[in-house]
């Protein structure tokens, strides 16, 4: 399973079985909005607070994707799963209703590959059903990360919009799906010294690109191989550094295969700024859009690249510089997998 320096390959080919994606009333805006699979009308969700709005997000996209397959939780072996909130408090809160043997991740934006890789691990040494998931809604961690969105603080154009949704996707044996999961591979702390919240597109980028550069050559393979590389949140800005990174790595990168959720999910929607963020954001666009379009024959192989700032409210204020990771996993439809 191993391979190269920080992959792993996955030759029993995990499946997806299903997947669930919930989102808020501003996401129904989306151009994706018909591949979510609930959408509340209120930003509450029920709920007293945006944080406990966040805890029901993770529960009903974990339902959706269970139900989906017509499973029940008690079918669940394991969920791996994480958030932006102090303590990964939004998922381990969830936990209590949802009842399954849970490992609790952080890796900030990066979440959903990071906990989709470890499930997938999970269901290659014999686990029967693993969930992998995450959520995060836009209240909740402005508050947390910046300013709450009562104060009105003027954003710049470099800032981001948190997707306020859950995503997860249920692992299985091969056989049980036409989607399967055939490589990942794990992403290095790089830090280039940026240190505006503001920004993260930014602090981000360069640990996709090395990510990504890693998974080629653990693989040996490159862009060509897929029909899509896509990362989790870079926004426009960090996009579009990226691309810049890969010309100075002289491995350029052809604009057109190299997508990210964070701008698909809003579609240059003013409010969204330089585009969206969020633990939810990568999430919501691969465990809906990306993973329909294999279904339906759109596509056939993507390298999906969920990008996370390593950044607490307390290195903020203590004018630390900005960590990034990211994770990369492999999707393909299972009669071209290689």
């Amino acid at each position: 399973m191993f391979t190269g320096k920080q992959s792993w390959a996955f030759p029993s080919y995990p499946s997806i079985l299903s997947s669930g994606v919930v989102t808020g009333p501003f996401e129904a805006q989306s151009p994706l909005n018909n591949t979510f699979d609930y959408i509340f009308d209120d930003r509450r969700m029920g709920e007293t607070t945006f944080e406990k709005a966040q805890v029901v997000l993770m529960e009903e996209a974990c339902q959706q994707a269970v139900q989906k397959a017509g499973k029940t939780m008690q079918d669940v072996a394991f969920i791996y799963g994480g958030d932006l909130i102090n303590q990964d408090t939004g998922t381990s809160f969830a936990m209590r209703t949802l009842n399954v043997p849970y490992y609790g991740l952080f890796g900030a934006c990066s979440t959903s590959m990071e906990a989709l890789s470890l499930a997938a691990q999970a269901v290659e040494m014999g686990a029967p059903l693993v969930l992998a998931g995450t959520a995060s809604h836009y209240a909740a961690i402005e508050k947390q990360f910046r300013y709450p969105i009562e104060y009105g603080a003027q954003r710049p154009p470099t800032a981001q919009r948190t997707v306020t949704a859950g995503g997860a996707a249920l692992l299985a044996p091969n056989g049980s799906t036409n989607i399967v999961v055939t490589k990942s591979t794990i992403g290095k702390v790089v830090d280039h010294g940026l240190k505006d919240p503001y920004n993260l597109g930014g602090a981000m980028a360069p640990a996709a690109v090395d990510t990504i550069l890693a998974h080629f050559d653990d693989f040996q393979v490159d862009e060509n191989d897929y029909d899509l590389i896509i990362t989790g949140d870079l926004g426009n800005v960090g996009r579009a550094l990226a691309l810049e990174w890969f010309r100075q790595e002289e491995h350029p990168m052809p604009e057109a295969k190299f997508q990210d959720c964070g701008l698909l999910i809003y579609d240059n929607a003013p409010e969204a700024m330089a585009g969206a963020s969020g633990t939810g954001c990568s999430a919501a666009v691969i465990f809906g859009k990306i993973l329909d379009d294999i279904t339906k024959g759109r596509l056939k192989r993507v390298l999906a690249v969920a990008t996370g700032a390593l950044l607490s409210p307390v290195t903020s204020q203590q004018k630390e510089s900005i960590p990034g990771i990211a994770h990369a996993v492999t999707l393909e439809a299972k009669g071209g997998a290689v």
